[in-house]
């Protein structure tokens, strides 16, 4: 694990390596998000496979996050396994729904979405699904070119990912 934390915060900085390492850093940042009230956080990811969303922790950050954030958007090729993996992530969805816009690019490239949190203090992308490798930090540079990567992407997404689902 090659990590710098430079932040008093606990949030971390520089690259990092493999997936326990990725979690551990969205479960950081999630925490802080919470803590500093971080008005907008964006979530991308191929399926959220390897997100830890569903873990009574990161929940509980999220819900804390809610009550001060303002929108969360998140972004995917596909949300089909988060029902499966996630279940309490989708049920803390349901309660803040409105807050909540989550998009879908079915045609996107699984190797060319990126796998990343952006908000408009730090970021985390994930650069090497297999390995879990990526580069997290308040980088500003590095932030605006991740923004502009993940604003292309939602500009060819569509709705998906419904918070409740009718039934006949």
């Amino acid at each position: 694990m090659i990590d710098d934390t430079a932040q008093d915060d606990g949030l971390p900085s520089g690259a990092f390596i493999g997936r326990d390492t990725f979690r551990e850093h969205l479960r950081v940042a999630l925490s802080v998000a919470a803590n500093r009230g971080w008005s907008e956080l964006l979530l991308c990811d191929a399926d959220f496979h390897d997100w830890p969303l569903g873990e009574r922790a990161v929940v509980e950050s999220l819900h804390a996050w809610a009550r001060r954030g303002q929108r969360l958007v998140m972004l995917a090729k596909t949300y089909d396994d988060v029902p499966r993996q996630h279940a309490r992530f989708v049920e803390w969805r349901r309660l803040w729904s409105h807050k909540i816009e989550c998009r879908q690019c079915r045609e996107a490239d699984v190797s060319q979405l990126p796998s990343a949190l952006w908000s408009p203090h730090w970021a985390l992308q994930r650069l090497d699904r297999v390995h879990g490798n990526g580069l997290c930090g308040t980088d500003a540079g590095r932030r605006k070119t991740l923004r502009e990567d993940l604003d292309e992407w939602l500009a060819r997404s569509s709705s998906g990912f419904p918070a409740y689902t009718l039934g006949l």
